[in-house]
């Protein structure tokens, strides 16, 4: 869709040349692909790529974060999930990414269970936790390389993990995912092969917020911004990554 002059817009698009599978990442039917960082320019509206900040990684990525960082004092990292926990630096002074570490939550193998996500602890960065397909969540202290536990989490798949808090963690075994760190009386949930996310206020769980339909395949990923409640960005098989402005979308819905 196109963009128009407007700077408080409903949705701010970016096309990919692939299928986006994850936040900033993209996937390709084969074991090199790539991922891509990209930024905004509130100048004109427009979403724009640099070529030095595009990497190769193997295997498509199940989930691509950067380090949570609200007084931007930390390093830039960049984490990513799949058959290992891979953590990124970038480099501001080449503006280059470089593969800092490479974490295998396997403590028998050398090989890793396939990882379904991920979640950094914005109370505590130095800690990621991760799901996988064996039942177990891993704590990583990523500082030392190092992991801090090993949870049997359920007695099937997990497929995502939040952090609660410095000492708590949820994790599902469902499909679908669901999260907001900035307001807890929300939370936006994805639908297995569906193209529809539902924006659910807890304590009306029966009854959607708000359903976001802008995407012309099924929903993948979710994220809310992290430090903004009202913001939420959606990655697609339609290879498009769609941020929403809640605030936006809901006064739409009640003029409707």
């Amino acid at each position: 869709m196109g963009l128009s002059s407007d700077r408080n817009q409903e949705i701010y698009t970016y096309e990919a040349p692939w299928h986006v599978y994850a936040m900033n990442g993209v996937i390709m039917e084969q074991y090199s692909n790539r991922v891509e960082i990209v930024q905004l320019d509130e100048s004109n509206g427009e979403i724009r790529d640099d070529p030095n900040l595009s990497f190769e990684h193997p295997y498509p990525p199940t989930k691509v974060v950067f380090i949570p960082d609200k007084e931007c004092q930390k390093p830039d990292l960049l984490a990513t999930s799949n058959d290992y926990l891979r953590i990124w630096g970038i480099d501001r002074g080449s503006n280059r990414v470089e593969l800092k570490s490479v974490l295998n939550c396997n403590r028998d193998s050398e090989f890793s269970g396939p990882l379904t996500s991920f979640d950094w602890n914005e109370a505590d960065p130095r800690r990621i936790g991760t799901s996988s397909i064996d039942t177990i969540c891993t704590i990583w202290d990523i500082e030392r390389e190092t992991v801090d536990t090993h949870v049997i989490a359920h007695e099937k798949e997990v497929y995502d993990i939040a952090w609660g808090g410095v000492g708590v963690f949820d994790s599902v075994s469902a499909d679908g995912s669901v999260r907001n760190k900035q307001d807890p009386r929300y939370m936006a949930t994805i639908i297995m092969d569906s193209a529809k996310v539902l924006v659910l206020d807890i304590r009306f769980p029966m009854l959607p917020v708000v359903e976001l339909q802008r995407h012309q395949a099924s929903v993948s990923a979710v994220a809310w911004a992290p430090h903004s409640s009202r913001h939420i960005c959606t990655v697609g098989d339609d290879s498009q990554a769609l941020i929403w402005d809640l605030f936006v979308v809901l006064a739409y819905f009640l003029v409707m």
